[in-house]
């Protein structure tokens, strides 16, 4: 796993590189202790809910590029302008399929899930691969 951090002005960022699905985990863990240092170190508050909200998008989808293409992936994070931006590229070139909701299905909920937590969610092919981004405000929604 690779770690790369960088603040520029308003704009903080990490990434790695996974390879073995084991590092599922690890991909939680650099979510949280990026969002804990943009909190402690850059004073930008991160509510508890979206801690949580972030390190099981960032499972999911980690998860799935593991699980569906063959060799590395790539995750982003990314904060600028109050949200943080969650990027996975894999190098498998076929589409996700987002299933409609199903109550009696078991599993394939994944991506469900991830849109229904996301402001937006997008997916872009790639040269090699496809890219998948969404976005997660840093405070709670108020209800």
């Amino acid at each position: 796993m690779g770690d790369r951090r960088s603040s520029v002005g308003e704009f903080l960022s990490v990434s790695a590189a996974f390879e073995e699905s084991g590092e599922i985990g690890a991909a939680r863990d650099l979510a949280r202790s990026f969002l804990t240092d943009v909190q402690a170190v850059h004073g930008l508050h991160v509510s508890a809910g979206v801690m949580g909200t972030v390190q099981l998008v960032v499972s999911e989808l980690v998860t799935n590029a593991r699980k569906y293409a063959p060799g590395p992936s790539l995750m982003s994070l990314d904060v600028r302008s109050g949200a943080v931006e969650i990027s996975v590229w894999d190098s498998s070139t076929a589409l996700p399929a987002v299933l409609p909701p199903d109550p009696s299905r078991i599993g394939q909920h994944g991506l469900e899930i991830v849109m229904a937590l996301c402001q937006s969610f997008a997916v872009h092919r790639e040269p090699v691969g496809k890219r998948i981004t969404v976005v997660i405000e840093l405070e709670d929604s108020p209800l």
